[in-house]
């Protein structure tokens, strides 16, 4: 088959369009009985259209994208918004441990990342947008906000990275305690000198730092 018109250079895959199309059968509950009727045609047929792609069929192929709740492009070429790791492991994958130095050096300046805090009934992970100050973790929170915990509470902060084409990656774990920056002069330093912008926007007026007590990490590569 030639190049799809509808994907620019792309080929069209049918083994991944078929296999995107049963996992998502199954992320929904359908039998491929259902999954036919609700694309107003035969089980057999419908295997025809995934098979064969859009050029054969392309109502039936917009029809089978619907039935699975799936725009036309999700179908042909997968989602763009779904988490990392789609994919398998890589052939020999190797799980290495990272210095604190190449932990630091991973955080970069500012990004964002996952702050475990323990509050009731149970503990709780959340996203904020961070800087990396003199080897601690700032960020911002709304005054009384869940991520704006008393000083002195013990947390755990964790950034990772996944290269799906590869399926390598690493992951950096801070453990520590939180703390709340009330000095004026450490706030108006902190706020020249990193702009952390929270992406949810919102006035967050409280600065936060987590001082480490432990900070570990690995990287998935290959050998």
């Amino acid at each position: 088959m030639g190049e799809n018109a509808a994907t620019g250079d792309q080929r069209f895959d049918p083994a991944a369009v078929g296999r995107r199309a049963a996992q998502r059968r199954t992320q929904l509950g359908l039998s491929e009985g259902t999954l036919a009727t609700r694309a107003g045609m035969s089980p057999h047929y419908m295997r025809q259209v995934l098979g064969q792609g859009p050029d054969f069929d392309r109502g039936g192929f917009l029809r089978i994208a619907a039935a699975l709740g799936l725009t036309y492009h999700e179908l042909l070429e997968g989602r763009r918004d779904m988490p990392p790791g789609q994919t398998g492991p890589a052939p020999r994958p190797v799980l290495a441990r990272l210095s604190e130095g190449q932990c630091w050096d991973r955080l970069g300046t500012h990004g964002v990342g996952r702050i475990a805090l323990p509050v009731h009934p149970g503990p709780v992970v959340l996203p904020v947008n961070y800087a990396v100050d003199a080897h601690s973790i700032v960020y911002r929170a709304q005054p009384g906000a869940v991520t704006a915990p008393d000083t002195g509470t013990e947390v755990s902060f964790q950034v990772d990275w996944l290269d799906d084409r590869t399926s390598q990656g690493w992951t950096v774990l801070i453990t520590g305690t939180a703390e709340h920056v009330d000095d004026a002069d450490a706030v108006r330093r902190l706020a020249d000198r990193h702009a952390v912008e929270p992406w949810v926007g919102e006035n967050r007026t409280v600065w936060m730092r987590v001082r480490p007590h432990t900070v570990t990490g690995r990287r998935i590569t290959t050998m």
